[in-house]
């Protein structure tokens, strides 16, 4: 399977350290490059992708095209990281995200 991630330099560093190629965003322009580029119908070197990731801020600057992305259900599926500080406030984890889902709370 093949991984991509968009997110700060700290974390594409990190990542890139087993494999992942990364992107670096800083911004909501270079953000929305990169994500058009990995998820655009034409091939190109980028595509083939399965899984892509992205750092919560970088889902803050491409809210809208994430949404409008998954109600496609096309690959690459699209996992929001907490950044390197931790999760941002007000945003549920993912493992809070499923007990709402699910409806259990231990």
């Amino acid at each position: 399977m093949t991984y991509s991630i968009i997110a700060e330099r700290e974390l594409v560093v990190a990542f890139s350290l087993v494999g992942v190629k990364g992107f670096i965003a800083t911004s909501r322009e270079e953000a929305l490059l990169h994500f058009n580029a990995l998820t655009a119908e034409t091939p190109s070197d980028m595509q083939g992708v399965k899984i892509l990731i992205i750092s919560e801020q970088i889902s803050e600057y491409l809210h809208e095209e994430i949404i409008q992305w998954q109600l496609k259900g096309d690959y690459p599926l699209i996992v929001e990281i907490p950044c390197l500080q931790g999760s941002m406030e007000g945003k549920k984890s993912l493992q809070d995200a499923i007990r709402e889902a699910v409806g259990v709370h231990i």
